[in-house]
């Protein structure tokens, strides 16, 4: 009867084991996968997460496209003379009144085939949902630079390939009042705490898209810098006396610049 019982006990401990094993074993295989996939395209699980933000964030940016002016800012748009200081107006106003991660335009880089909602802020939340423009920075349509940071290996890496961006290559933002063309003029790298390479103002209005480099690594910042060429407004911002397809070059800006803010202090991948 002992011996029964003992055997039963090994018997039951070498099937526990052997399930440990295997479990063991699983887990072992789903790492390697899980890095494997990381280093080839991107961190898998982050990225089911920033998929659903993403498209959440979609549906909000169509309602954002879809709203009409408020009485005051028709009042407003109405005394306004041009189409420039429309879209300057409008793009003040949904800089003001968007929340932090919250949707406030689309990217798209033929060049590398991404498309992305675009949100306010470069917290580590914010960027979780998608690439954020610097708040340092002001929405494009204001006179100035525009910076917007992005991950490169979590949470979709909506900018992993910005390295392969050349000069000549295209940019288009798509804001609720307005589509930028933005045309890349170069790349930089930098130390991750020289912000101001991202934010400076240098005459004209551009886009900076940031993020980190190389690879897996928070070492350095890939900067890569795009003027503003064209300019089509949308909504409140288009003129009965032009076409709404007719395009403002980029030198009709010239909305009055705002003064830097303070950086805050690093960036994520």
């Amino acid at each position: 009867m002992l011996e029964r019982a003992l055997a039963a006990r090994r018997t039951l401990r070498r099937r526990a084991l052997s399930g440990l094993g295997l479990l063991l074993t699983v887990l072992g295989v789903l790492v390697v996968a899980d890095a494997v996939v990381t280093l080839l395209w991107q961190e898998p699980i982050s990225a089911l997460y920033a998929k659903a933000r993403q498209d959440r964030l979609s549906g909000a940016l169509r309602a954002e496209e879809r709203a009409a002016p408020t009485a005051l800012e028709r009042r407003t748009l109405i005394k306004l003379p041009d189409q420039a200081s429309r879209i300057s107006f409008l793009a003040s106003e949904l800089e003001h009144r968007a929340r932090e991660g919250s949707a406030v335009g689309r990217i798209r880089i033929p060049r590398i085939g991404i498309s992305f909602v675009v949100v306010k802020g470069t917290s580590s939340a914010d960027l979780r949902s998608g690439p954020g423009i610097f708040p340092e920075t002001p929405f494009p349509g204001v006179a100035g630079t525009t910076a917007i940071a992005g991950h490169r290996t979590t949470y979709l890496a909506p900018f992993r390939h910005i390295d392969r961006l050349h000069a000549g290559n295209r940019i288009l933002l798509r804001m609720p009042y307005a589509r930028f063309t933005y045309t890349v003029t170069g790349k930089r790298v930098v130390a991750p705490t020289n912000v101001r390479a991202a934010i400076a103002e240098v005459g004209y209005s551009r886009l900076v898209l940031s993020a980190c480099t190389p690879l897996f690594s928070a070492a350095k910042r890939l900067l890569v810098f795009a003027r503003l060429t064209a300019t089509a407004p949308l909504s409140g911002a288009r003129s009965g006396a032009r076409s709404p397809r007719a395009p403002l070059r980029a030198h009709a800006h010239r909305a009055a610049r705002r003064p830097l803010g303070h950086p805050r202090r690093g960036r994520p991948s």
